[in-house]
């Protein structure tokens, strides 16, 4: 740099270059401190170790948290040891939240709910913790991870984790991790998870069997109306929201939600002795975002009275052992190289019509050993 403080310019810059080439830069004010967040982990060349994300978990640092959330995501075998033992040391520290799964047709509003009914919780003492399920393109498996940024007022607040995650391919409109993530954001001291989920309509189901409620939303005016008659994610709600209740819409919203309750009436509940209320809400003016709370609390007390909370749990470990069985068992027969060479031959027998397909599944499921 040059010790002309009134043009300081950085070595790189081209010999003879005017005021065109933008290489000024400024000088430095004598004494000035550099501030940063509490939590602010600086970059290093060797990552965290287990014992300092477990650390930083339970003392609340939002840094690590996101860290180590990253690690049990990750797809990389080098990982996977690192993340199982993370897992195991925090699950004795979570389960202390209510576990609450979201989903809804597009258009629906959920991102816009959540961020202010977020901010509602976060105001009556909770800390809050939403994990949102992106999904992922079915071409280059990429995903926008944007509802952060459809968050403006939750994502502020210190009380208040939100976590974007890839679908990645995963059914149910979860995650492939999110049991998981759900235990390291309870380790982390949040009491309230949100799992939003992909929102495609009728196939969200798998984040029914990860969660202790189920808010199922919907929107009244554009044939949401039908879902009452309809199976599949109807009959697995525990509480169902009809939002957008304001302005022109509130007519059409109390009108929705008297069909609905109509229709509730006539299905069986997934929750014995609980029958899914109806309520509407809107996140623009807050109506009826209490009230949603309130139903939980019923729900919750009506749940740890006849038992079924401590049950739905256990079921919640069974499933989570069930998934990781499965997911082992596909990951290693994806790496298996015998399957790999015996898919090559039996991909060309099939193409030459030497073989049928079954005849190739055989040879492929053959060749496979688990390790």
């Amino acid at each position: 740099m040059s010790d002309d403080p009134k043009n300081l310019r950085p070595e790189w810059a081209p010999a003879g270059a005017g005021s065109e080439f933008a290489s000024f830069v400024s000088a430095g004010v004598a004494g000035a401190s550099n501030t940063v967040a509490s939590d602010f982990v600086a970059p290093s060349a060797r990552a965290p170790g287990v014992e300092q994300l477990v650390e930083g978990l339970l003392s609340g640092n939002r840094a690590l948290l996101a860290r180590a959330i990253t690690l049990v995501e990750s797809n990389a075998p080098r990982h996977r040891a690192e993340a199982d033992q993370l897992v195991r040391m925090v699950v004795p520290h979570a389960g202390k939240s209510i576990r609450i799964g979201i989903s809804g047709p597009p258009g629906v509003g959920k991102s816009t709910f959540i961020d202010a009914w977020g901010c509602r919780l976060v105001e009556l003492g909770h800390k809050v913790a939403v994990l949102a399920i992106d999904p992922s393109s079915s071409l280059n498996r990429g995903s926008i991870l944007g509802d952060k940024t459809r968050m403006e007022a939750l994502v502020r607040l210190p009380q208040a984790f939100i976590r974007p995650s890839p679908s990645s391919g995963a059914l149910g409109g979860v995650a492939r991790k999110t049991r998981e993530t759900m235990f390291l954001v309870e380790a982390a001291g949040f009491d309230v998870v949100l799992v939003e989920t992909v929102g495609v309509g009728q196939s969200e189901t798998s984040v029914r069997s990860m969660t202790d409620l189920f808010l199922l939303l919907q929107l009244a005016g554009s044939g949401d109306d039908l879902q009452g008659i309809k199976k599949g994610i109807m009959e697995i709600a525990d509480l169902i929201a009809i939002t957008k209740a304001d302005g022109d819409n509130r007519q059409r919203a109390g009108l929705a939600r008297a069909t609905l309750h109509s229709a509730v009436l006539g299905l069986q509940p997934f929750t014995q002795g609980w029958k899914p209320p109806v309520v509407t809400c809107s996140s623009v003016t807050g109506d009826g975002l209490d009230s949603i709370w309130h139903e939980i609390e019923a729900f919750k007390a009506h749940c740890h009275a006849t038992g079924i909370f401590q049950a739905r749990r256990h079921h919640q470990i069974q499933e989570w052992v069930w998934s990781m069985a499965q997911e082992s068992l596909i990951d290693a027969f994806c790496r298996s190289p015998e399957v790999a060479e015996a898919w090559t031959g039996a991909k060309l027998a099939v193409q030459d019509g030497r073989i049928t397909a079954p005849d190739a599944l055989a040879a492929v499921l053959g060749a496979f050993r688990f390790p």
